[in-house]
């Protein structure tokens, strides 16, 4: 195997105030993986004559307090475990006297939501397939932002405290790479955190930018302090140009001999300006061969449109010119990172085959490149610990599930089975029982019929739809046993519709006091990874309903089908592959084929009557097996919606997702069976 003779060791650690544990970090181990795995997985990485790919993404939701978290011998530093938080209710003395407490690590801080946790589960899946993939991203010294609430303006933004140097299994190397930010000069440290596949056999290293370097300025060293700070579109031209640009320097200063470069979203790509620059025309076409890219939304606010000024302010002279060159906007004066991607990349995928169809009209110059790869989510992750005993029970039925997930499928054989039903059921019950018990200060209760909404808050998701008519959601209450519904999901600092629309939410929730008994609303603060995982089982329907087609695919809902979480939802996204399959209910507004419509036209009045008269439909069916006789329950519609949830997650995974992506873009040899020896 040929070796670069100048790459940097591995693990060339710089231990200045660094906090680990010498029987954490040895020659035999890192974190308890074998050294030999992280060796074998660099080499690839290393090797010219070795296929592989570096993944860039401005977040990376990697979600280590419930998948695979590395465990330090020494204690676990305060500001890295996860903070007791509040809850805001239509009960408002259980608000004032009680906290919601997870003993656990906070996740890396380094994501805000779905985009960042599909990348973080695209890794996961990279390992589990044994590929030869980098993930390249910036190790946000703030996080995204602390979350709290307040009715009168609905979240207050602070900055998230978390310590670096004392993360199990991250850790800064000695090698730095420099970028110009504008004329002015500015260092980066490297970090590096290896995401292992389920099995432990291999290993994806995540490369994080970093601009916390003491040699820089007090302006430039906050360049990587806080996710997707915008304050100012300089901020945001600066923190692009760090992921793409610093991106391609960091590959290059640790000898990564790779063959594509995956832009995860528009914000990425200035990695292709980097690599064009100093090239010639027929050259920088034939870089277009390396590159791919994924769109992921159809929303306005999701491709960003530079002004010239403003760009010649943070980009040399030759790399505005080939951003102008690739990426000219419809509008003058203007860089559009979307079409910069798409015109830099030979691959265009949309992330679904609903996405795919509104793409296409959004960019009909394009039209021929696209295709959809639908997202999928991470197995091993978002199982809960109750199915995958379930699962294991059944060796026979469900082969080999985590290292292939389409087994998953064969749970049709098990739609007739007494005992299987039964049990499919009480693992449910336990999985409400584990969420619920830390919402007990709350009365919630575990016989009583449960809905979640959680996700960002965006006006187009329509997070409020369910309280539009409270008086109907009152009297469904009252006639059927109970409802209680739980949001959470935070609103961009600076997107003043969405945090008006988690006012809203606050106003309708503490006008409802007088109806706690029979309806309980409540909203959790800070919506992460460890909260997600305990809401996609514990719920009895995941909520969904963005404005169509405005939701590109969504993911949360793949988590909830995997745990046998019923659907209610609009006709968006991924579940337009799967509303055919029993998997809940669907209800709303959509549109004409061929027509996108306007993402402020959210319909609200029209939907909500809609989602109630579903809604009523599903409570009825969930009191039947809850409440009923015991031979209603083995018989239930609500038992075969969950079986046919199952079903469904046989393909909305990322193993399925990611060896499409290797089949059709990357192109990547795993590494063989003989190479673990």
């Amino acid at each position: 195997m040929t070796r670069q003779p100048d790459r940097a060791p591995v693990l060339d650690l710089d231990v200045d105030g660094f906090e680990f544990d010498a029987q954490d970090i040895n020659e035999g181990f890192f974190y308890g993986i074998p050294r030999a795995v992280i060796q074998r997985a660099e080499d690839r990485l290393l090797d010219p004559s070795v296929r592989s790919v570096a993944y860039f993404s401005m977040e990376f939701g990697l979600a280590p307090s419930v998948y695979q978290p590395y465990r330090s011998k020494g204690a676990l530093s305060p500001r890295n475990r996860k903070r007791d938080f509040e809850v805001f209710s239509n009960m408002r003395q259980m608000d004032y006297y009680h906290l919601v407490h997870l003993d656990t690590v906070v996740d890396i801080p380094i994501y805000s939501g779905g985009l960042g946790v599909l990348a973080g589960d695209t890794l996961k899946s990279a390992a589990d397939l044994k590929l030869p993939l980098v993930g390249v991203g910036i190790l946000w010294n703030k996080g995204y932002f602390d979350q709290q609430f307040c009715i009168q303006y609905g979240q207050l933004p602070g900055e998230f405290d978390w310590d670096p140097r004392a993360y199990p299994g991250l850790v800064k190397l000695k090698t730095v790479v420099e970028l110009h930010i504008g004329r002015e000069p500015v260092k980066f440290h490297l970090w590096k955190y290896y995401v292992p596949s389920f099995d432990k056999e291999h290993a994806v290293p995540l490369v994080l930018l970093d601009a916390n370097h003491r040699d820089n300025p007090d302006w430039a060293r906050e360049l990587t302090d806080q996710l997707y700070e915008s304050s100012t579109v300089w901020w945001k031209i600066v923190q692009r140009k760090v992921l793409g640009m610093g991106g391609m320097r960091a590959l290059r200063a640790l000898g990564y001999a790779i063959a594509v470069f995956h832009l995860n979203e528009g914000h990425a790509a200035f990695a292709f300006v980097e690599a064009a620059k100093g090239k010639n025309p027929d050259e920088i076409e034939a870089l277009t061969e390396r590159f791919a890219y994924t769109c992921h939304t159809p929303v306005e606010a999701g491709h960003d449109r530079l002004p010239l000024d403003a760009l010649a302010a943070v980009l040399s002279a030759d790399e505005l010119e080939i951003s102008q060159r690739y990426g000219q906007d419809e509008r003058p004066g203007r860089v559009n990172l979307t079409i910069l991607a798409m015109n830099a990349s030979k691959y265009v995928n949309a992330v679904a085959k609903k996405h795919e169809e509104v793409t296409k009209i959004q960019f009909p110059n394009h039209e021929k490149k696209i295709r959809g790869i639908t997202n999928g989510i991470h197995i091993p992750t978002w199982i809960s610990r109750p199915f995958e005993q379930l699962f294991n029970e059944y060796p026979l039925v469900f082969e080999n599930w985590k290292d292939s997930p389409d087994s998953l499928q064969q749970v049709a054989r098990l739609r007739d089975d007494r005992v299987f039903r039964e049990k499919l059921w009480n693992a449910h019950k336990q999985n409400k029982a584990g969420l619920l018990d830390l919402l007990r200060p709350w009365g919630m209760q575990d016989d009583v019929f449960t809905i979640a909404w959680a996700r960002r808050a965006a006006p187009y998701k329509r997070p409020s739809l369910i309280l539009q008519r409270t008086d109907r959601l009152v009297e469904l209450a009252k006639k059927h046993g109970g409802v209680q519904i739980i949001f959470a999901g935070k609103a961009h600092p600076n997107d003043y519709a969405g945090t008006s629309n988690i006012r809203e939410i606050l106003r309708i929730i503490d006008s409802l006091e007088e109806h706690r008994y029979y309806l309980k609303a409540i909203f959790l603060e800070n919506y992460d990874t460890a909260v997600a995982r305990l809401l996609i089982s514990g719920v009895d329907v995941w909520l969904n309903n963005p404005l169509p087609p405005f939701e590109a695919s969504g993911t949360s809902g793949m988590k909830a089908v995997l745990n046998g979480v019923l659907q209610l939802s609009t006709m968006d996204g991924w579940v337009v592959e799967a509303a055919d399959n029993e998997i809940g209910e669907i209800f709303g507004h959509r549109p004409v084929q061929g027509e996108i419509g306007h993402e402020l036209d959210l319909k609200l009045r029209e939907d909500s009557s809609s989602l109630y008269d579903k809604l009523e439909l599903m409570a009825q069916d969930y009191y039947q097996v809850e409440r009923g006789p015991a031979a209603d329950r083995h018989a239930s519609k609500w038992i075969d919606r969950m079986i046919h949830c199952i079903e469904v997650a046989s393909y909305f995974n990322t193993s399925r997702m990611v060896a499409q992506y290797n089949r059709s873009i990357w192109r990547m040899a795993p590494i063989r069976h003989e190479d673990f020896s």
